[in-house]
């Protein structure tokens, strides 16, 4: 066989699913556009002090020289410029950027800790059920359509103030600590059952591959193969569902800080900033516009990053 016979061969290689769904991830422009977005928000959110010390803004300070006699920010320092990149706020005088920013991480931490512990709550009752079945499926199964059947929104409503205050007589946390461990603990109350749905019927296709078979064949023990075979293989709808979760709790805890029901001035949140905002929507339109458009924006990037998740973790999805 001459030289030029001879045929070039190429090593090929094989992709973990990791790698596989990153380069997926990778291809979906507004995917990486929306998480871009949303690890600046985070970032701003986390380090808001140093932000607002390079800007040269404080959230506690009172403008008052720039406010009219009806309370309405007048004058070349009151709109947007250098000193007051968003203007400030009418009544207080506050910075609203500097108020945007100490608000999100309030807003922030109650989605993260409601998004953890609802499912982590959700991911241990959902792989129970689904391995275990039988009694232990249909009992967990019994109190999971209990709390689905309960109206989430008027019980948090009905029970803010008394459990309030019994936190605060608990020695728990008191004033807005207090409404914040209660948001977090009734949001996780009534968050977990529809995640563990999710799980258990996760674990009750994956109970059946053959991988599950042949570790029971080798006579694996219950808590082996759980987290050594099926919690491996749970990370994609878990990582799906944290994407879509966080949104929705932080836009929760804007509705109920907008109710009243949340944190209490004169700490900050976006919610509290949008029931001040309605206030002067006619009178100073820009504010409310500001407050809202910023909510939005967080919580349709955090949306399209957990579509884009979900797109990437799809096995029937192309290569």
């Amino acid at each position: 066989m001459s030289l030029n016979s001879e045929v070039d061969t190429t090593t090929i290689s094989g992709r973990s699913p990791r790698q596989i769904a990153w380069s997926r991830f990778k291809r979906n422009k507004v995917g990486m556009v929306a998480a871009g977005i949303s690890i600046f928000l985070l970032s701003m959110s986390l380090f808001a002090p140093i932000v607002c010390r390079i800007l040269g803004i404080n959230p506690s300070d009172l403008n008052l020289e720039n406010l009219d006699s009806s309370g309405i920010p007048r004058g070349p320092d009151a709109g947007f410029s250098l000193q007051h990149p968003l203007g400030l706020i009418p009544g207080t005088g506050r910075d609203l950027l500097a108020q945007l920013l100490y608000g999100s991480r309030i807003s922030f931490m109650v989605a993260i800790l409601t998004t953890a512990t609802a499912l982590t709550i959700g991911f241990f009752v959902g792989i129970v059920g689904g391995y275990f079945r039988g009694r232990v499926d249909g009992y967990l199964g019994r109190l999971t359509d209990f709390l689905l059947a309960f109206p989430a929104f008027f019980m948090i409503v009905a029970l803010s103030e008394p459990m309030v205050d019994r936190i605060e007589q608990a020695g728990i946390a008191e004033g807005n600590g207090a409404r914040i461990v209660f948001l977090i603990l009734f949001l996780s109350f009534f968050g977990w059952p529809g995640f563990s749905r999710l799980i258990r019927s996760q674990v009750l296709s994956l109970r059946e591959r053959e991988f599950v078979t042949a570790a029971q064949a080798m006579g694996a023990s219950r808590r082996r193969i759980i987290l050594k075979e099926l919690v491996p293989n749970l990370w994609a709808p878990v990582i799906v569902v944290v994407s879509l979760s966080l949104p929705g709790y932080l836009a929760a805890e804007a509705v109920f800080s907008f109710l009243g029901l949340g944190v209490q001035p004169p700490a900050s949140t976006w919610g509290i900033l949008l029931s001040n905002a309605t206030r002067f929507v006619t009178v100073m339109p820009s504010f409310f516009l500001i407050t809202s458009a910023s909510l939005v924006i967080v919580v349709l990037a955090f949306n399209l990053v957990g579509d884009a998740l979900r797109d990437a973790l799809d096995p029937r999805a192309d290569k």
